[in-house]
């Protein structure tokens, strides 16, 4: 993370509003973040069954850590694993085409 152009983001979670710093090329990111993790708690607030937003930030935080660590564990997609594998036969497929263009 690069401290040169961080800024700050005002963002809003379950009717909240929040200023948090954010480098500038991590904002898109940070804005996918936010609307997930807003999703999830009023989720959890919509079922009824968690009253205070504490609790319901909490129950949040350990959905997401659970699919975090499904996902890390083999029981779900690993998503760095497929943009390893795709950065690879990328790579593969780069190289396979020059040689076809010298060729030619």
């Amino acid at each position: 993370m690069s401290n040169d152009k961080v800024k700050t983001l005002d963002i809003k979670i379950l009717d909240r509003d929040l200023r948090v710093a954010c480098p500038e090329d991590e904002r898109a990111e940070l804005l996918d973040a936010v609307a997930y993790l807003d999703k999830k708690m009023r989720e959890i607030r919509d079922s009824g069954k968690v009253a205070s937003v504490e609790r319901i930030a909490i129950m949040a935080a350990l959905n997401i850590a659970h699919e975090l660590l499904t996902m890390r564990l083999g029981g779900g997609f690993d998503l760095a694993e497929f943009k390893r594998r795709m950065n690879a036969m990328e790579t593969v497929i780069d190289t396979t085409l020059a040689e076809q263009d010298e060729l030619f």
